[in-house]
């Protein structure tokens, strides 16, 4: 992926985030929702991110949204806040493009202005292309929930991975 810029997300780019979620529901690979989530359901969620300390982030190319990348509060407690959970979502068009990697590149270089000292990302145990790409860049198993999602009948892990970041 040659020419790409990484913007904070404003509203105007909701309706583009919420369709590449939604493109990874009918895969059971990615999100455990089973059916698709409309834009003004997530303004709540997108009002929780802010560039100061959970940015929400846009990888745009070719003059369209290809990814984004969303960092959270995990668990929501004080002693947690140098803790952040990192989301990942490319559009169908842009999967195997490297785009993921440049957004997790994005994600440790701002870990210290953030100061965030952990990231946490929580992935289905069958989803073994993001458990690589995570690997990648030195994610390990931190846990693993057996069993706790069921999609279309299948029961599914979930996988708890982290790494440290220099602050």
């Amino acid at each position: 992926m040659h020419h790409y810029q990484i913007e904070y997300a404003v509203k105007e780019d909701l309706p583009a985030i919420v369709d590449i979620y939604n493109s990874t529901i009918s895969g059971r690979m990615v999100t455990a929702d089973l059916e698709p989530v409309t834009p003004e359901s997530r303004i709540p969620w997108f009002e929780a991110h802010n560039p100061e300390h959970r940015p929400l982030w846009v990888l745009r190319a070719n003059d369209e949204i290809a990814a984004w990348m969303s960092f959270q509060s995990f668990y929501g407690r004080p002693a947690y806040q140098g803790t952040a959970e990192i989301s990942i979502y490319v559009s169908e068009k842009y999967r195997g493009s490297g785009a993921g990697s440049i957004l997790i590149e994005k994600a440790l270089k701002e870990c210290p202005r953030l100061e965030i000292s952990n990231l946490v990302g929580f992935v289905f145990g069958h989803n073994e292309p993001s458990l690589r790409l995570l690997k990648k860049f030195g994610f390990q198993q931190w846990g693993l929930f057996p069993d706790v999602a069921e999609l279309d009948g299948v029961k599914r892990d979930l996988a708890i991975v982290g790494r440290a970041v220099q602050v």
